[in-house]
């Protein structure tokens, strides 16, 4: 069971405050409840306050009071995608990815079986498109992919929103028979719509909105008798000649009929039939273009709304104390962040191999690579750990250190591009373990990404020119640290870059700005006489360790600390501070905006 208590919304900050005194608010003090084994319809003309009030629900706006589980808010749902499925829209998601892999990285987001997204699949007839890309599926198979989205997690409650806008027929009847089926096995279903014959349909339930309030809740029999009335439709060239006629007929028999006049010639009679208004329209000579029975609309009607019906002792939940239960004047209650996805690490890994674009960004450095190392060997005596990095000097970064910015500023941008977390929560949220995640993968596929150029320029080298041109280095190790961290360092400052501006060109900026902007300034200001010296740091911090440190650590200590001095690690060392900082304040404060 679903309980909606006093949901109101509130007016967005960022409008200016003469402006949030003037609009009313988008839902006032809505209660209401979606009982189990049930289909429950918000019907509402657009600007109703139906889609306010689902995100309200889903905790995705601020606003005051509260919605129930089963007896739970959201926010203290251990695993709320195996409570509630949602579909809010179109299915969010890179074009390029594959339905079957759009589904396969939902089910680490919801912490399921890969194998949940194959019976999905088949459960929603879309077994024989799962290689189908998503820009390719028409709107009905993408709106049954957002289906199998939101019933990845097996859950007790759907909130969907408009789910039958532009459907054919068809799809129509297979939603209805896939709602139904929900609903029989004691789910709880809650759908918005704008059309009052759709709700009749669908639903077992109607609840009206009108202007954000609750005008009536009904069950779906009385709503279409005192909602729905049948009527004949007439389209006609001489439309008030004919309702004049007909009124005027009406009067002298006695009946009671009623003629509303509407745009391009339609004339909607209520109290009669099609061949009254046929032979009204023959003997006054009147033209008639169209003469049909259909169902009419009389408009939402204020009604008192019947108070909720008690639980069965059988269905009996705790019931929420009355300090939980905030009244439409009590302060807002702080959202708290959903934990999604509930496996980080594999979501991203999905998320990263589901689209060829990685896969492209490394093929086109290790080919730009290649072609600068055998060119740069050629025409000049470029020392051998430039000609191995594809380095010279013309170039602010060699094309796998770019690459690797490219690839960590697509992993926060395309989040934000194509939010596949919209359904669950509207935004990708920021989430300690899934920074971690995307932070863990961008670093593994930089140091894959360098060790690929690395080994490939050294093969060219020697097949081009021979086995004396890549002798081993004296200082290789300075030269792996230096070369690996330059590789994982862009790829991080183009993540959190991207990150915090929630745009991949952000990303992008960060990564060029590390050679362009910040290492001249660090260089200029590193370039003054050293008064003292750091020799002897790895003995001072030995006697500082509260273990014993193996000798060994002692070279690498010295190497980490080569290249946080030199201008351009002090650099990237100093844009990744600054990125983590406004990483971690733009969290901060989007949860105190809050």
């Amino acid at each position: 069971m679903l309980q909606a208590i006093g949901l109101t919304s509130i007016h967005r900050r960022d409008l200016p405050l003469i402006h949030r005194r003037d609009l009313p608010p988008a839902v006032d003090d809505l209660t209401f409840e979606a009982r189990s084994g049930s289909v429950t319809a918000l019907l509402g003309a657009p600007g109703s306050g139906k889609t306010a009030a689902l995100r309200l629900m889903l905790e995705l706006d601020s606003g005051r009071g509260v919605t129930y589980y089963r007896g739970s808010p959201l926010h203290r749902i251990a695993h709320p995608a195996r409570e509630v499925g949602v579909l809010l829209g179109d299915v969010p998601g890179h074009p390029a990815r594959t339905a079957r892999g759009q589904l396969r990285m939902l089910c680490a987001a919801a912490g399921v079986s890969a194998s949940r997204a194959e019976e999905m699949l088949d459960v929603v007839g879309l077994a024989a498109l799962g290689g189908q890309r998503l820009d390719m599926l028409s709107l009905g198979m993408d709106r049954r992919l957002g289906l199998a989205s939101a019933l990845l997690g097996d859950p007790q409650t759907l909130i969907l929103d408009e789910p039958c806008r532009g459907l054919s027929p068809g799809e129509n009847s297979w939603l209805y028979g896939l709602l139904r089926s929900r609903a029989s096995c004691g789910g709880t279903v809650l759908l918005t719509t704008s059309d009052p014959k759709e709700a009749a349909r669908l639903a077992d339930r109607v609840i009206t909105l009108d202007e954000g309030r609750l005008v009536a809740d009904q069950d779906a029999a009385v709503f279409a008798r005192t909602r729905l009335r049948p009527r004949v439709a007439v389209r006609t060239p001489h439309a008030v000649r004919l309702a004049a006629a007909v009124a005027r007929e009406a009067r002298v028999a006695q009946r009671s009929v009623e003629v509303v006049t509407e745009e391009g010639g339609l004339l909607s009679v209520y109290g009669s039939n099609c061949a009254e208004i046929g032979e009204t329209a023959f003997r006054h000579g009147v033209l008639v273009h169209r003469l049909s029975d259909e169902v009419g609309d009389t408009g939402p009607a204020v009604t008192q709304a019947p108070a909720p019906a008690p639980v069965p002792e059988a269905q009996e939940r705790p019931v929420p104390a009355a300090a939980e239960r905030p009244g439409p004047l009590g302060p807002p209650p702080p959202p708290r962040p959903v934990r999604s996805p509930l496996r980080p690490l594999r979501y991203e890994i999905r998320r990263l191999l589901g689209v060829r674009t990685a896969a492209l960004i490394a093929a086109a450095a290790l080919v730009a690579s290649l072609a600068l190392c055998v060119l740069l060997a050629r025409i000049s005596d470029t020392p051998l750990p430039a000609l191995l990095a594809a380095w010279p000097d013309y170039l602010p970064l060699p094309p796998a250190a770019f690459g690797a910015g490219l690839v960590g500023a697509l992993s926060y941008g395309e989040e934000f591009r194509y939010p596949a977390l919209a359904a669950a929560r509207g935004t990708v949220p920021r989430r300690l373990g899934l920074l971690l995640a995307k932070l863990t993968v961008t670093a593994v596929f930089a140091l894959l990404l360098a060790v690929l150029v690395a080994v490939a320029d050294a093969q060219a080298l020697r097949l081009v020119y021979g086995t004396d041109m890549t002798p081993a280095p004296r200082n290789w190790p300075v030269l792996v640290a230096s070369w690996g961290g330059l590789a994982v360092g862009c790829a991080w400052a183009g993540l959190l870059a991207a990150g915090v501006f929630r745009v991949t060109a952000a990303g992008v900026a960060a990564v060029l700005a590390v050679p362009v902007l910040i290492a001249p300034l660090v260089q200029a200001a590193l370039v003054v006489p050293s008064a003292r010296s750091i020799a002897g740091l790895p003995g001072r911090l030995r006697e500082l360790a509260w273990v014993q440190l193996p000798q060994q650590a002692d070279l690498w200590l010295m190497v980490a600390v080569r290249l946080v001095a030199q201008p351009f690690g002090a650099a990237l060392a100093l844009s990744l501070s600054a990125l983590i900082c406004a990483y971690l304040f733009t969290g901060l404060r989007r949860r105190a905006r809050w």
